[in-house]
């Protein structure tokens, strides 16, 4: 069996969002320090998987559409218990929750960071 561990995005600022994704999805910092090229990196998550948030040394062009960019990340989708409650961290971290709705087999909604970074967030009843 293969397990997702983690995925790698590029961010403004790892340190402010590891804080907000630690405030919304109550992870952890798991690993903060040097990266390449005179980059900075904070591991973000739980026991098992994160989210690796890297910064390079250098001016960062505007983000581009993902879902129109070649080898774009599109959205990172996150699990959890209590979808309400999670809303509402999303909305007292400054984020604005969108694109609704409920399907089989559970509920969902999309909010974008400040680094247009879109996230998705799904519970399963």
């Amino acid at each position: 069996m293969a397990v997702l561990e983690h995925v790698n995005v590029t961010v403004s600022d790892p340190k402010a969002t590891a804080v907000w994704l630690g405030a919304v999805f109550d992870w952890k910092v798991r690993w903060e320090g040097d990266a390449m090229s005179g980059g900075y990196t904070a591991h973000v998550g739980d026991e098992t998987s994160y989210v690796a948030l890297y910064t390079p040394n250098q001016d960062m062009n505007k983000p581009q559409h993902s879902y129109t960019t070649r080898a774009g990340l599109n959205h990172v989708g996150v699990l959890v218990d209590d979808i309400e409650a999670t809303e509402k961290r999303v909305a007292a971290a400054g984020f604005t929750p969108h694109n609704h709705a409920d399907y089989e087999p559970g509920k969902r909604f999309y909010f974008d960071d400040h680094d247009g970074v879109e996230w998705e967030v799904i519970s399963y009843d």
